[in-house]
C-alpha cells in the first residue's frame, strides 16, 4: 500500500515537472487568429482545436507530439476551446502528449461564436478540427481525428525545402 503511495506521489510529482516546463496558454481573442497568422508568415504550420472533454482530441494531440518529436522544425499551434480556468489542466495535457513546447491557446471570450467564425466562417465547432497552412497559408480543413499517415505526408511535403526560381 505504502509503495502505491509513493509511486502515485512520483507520477504527479513528474507530471507537475513536466507540465512546469510548458507556457501557460495564451488567451484567444478577437483579433488573436490574425495575430497567430503573422507570427507564421512564411512557414507552414498546423493549428489544431480540441478541448479537454473530447477523447477524439486527446487522440489527435497524441499523434501531433509524436509528429513533433519526429519533425521538431514543424510548428505546431493548438487552441483549446475550453476556458482560461482550465490553464494548468491544458499545460499537463500538453506536456503529457509531449507538446509543451507547442504554442497554445486557450478560448478566452465567453462568445465562443466569434471566436469560431474568426477562425473559420464555415467551420460549425466540431472536434478536434485542424488547419493545414502551408508556406503561402493556403489553408486546408479538416474535421476529426487524423491518420498518422496523413499528418506526416502533409509534413514532409510541407517541409521540404523550396528551390528558388
Amino acid at each position: 500500500m505504502m509503495q502505491t503511495t509513493w509511486a502515485t506521489l512520483l507520477l504527479l510529482a513528474l507530471l507537475a515537472g513536466v507540465a512546469a516546463q510548458a507556457a501557460e496558454p495564451k488567451p484567444f481573442v478577437a483579433g488573436s487568429m490574425q495575430q497567430i497568422r503573422a507570427a507564421h508568415a512564411g512557414r507552414p504550420f498546423v493549428l489544431t482545436l480540441w478541448s479537454l472533454t473530447c477523447s477524439h482530441c486527446l487522440e489527435e494531440l497524441t499523434q501531433l507530439g509524436k509528429l513533433q518529436r519526429r519533425h521538431p522544425e514543424l510548428n505546431v499551434v493548438l487552441i483549446s476551446t475550453d476556458t482560461p480556468d482550465d490553464a494548468d489542466a491544458l499545460t499537463t495535457i500538453l506536456a503529457h502528449h509531449g507538446l509543451a513546447r507547442a504554442e497554445a491557446w486557450v478560448y478566452a471570450d465567453g462568445f465562443s461564436e466569434r471566436l469560431r467564425f474568426e477562425i473559420d466562417p464555415r467551420w460549425g465547432g466540431e472536434l478536434p478540427r485542424t488547419y493545414f497552412f502551408d508556406r503561402a497559408h493556403a489553408v486546408t480543413a479538416r474535421s476529426g481525428a487524423l491518420a498518422p499517415a496523413e499528418l506526416e505526408r502533409w509534413t514532409v511535403t510541407s517541409l521540404a525545402p523550396t528551390t528558388p526560381p
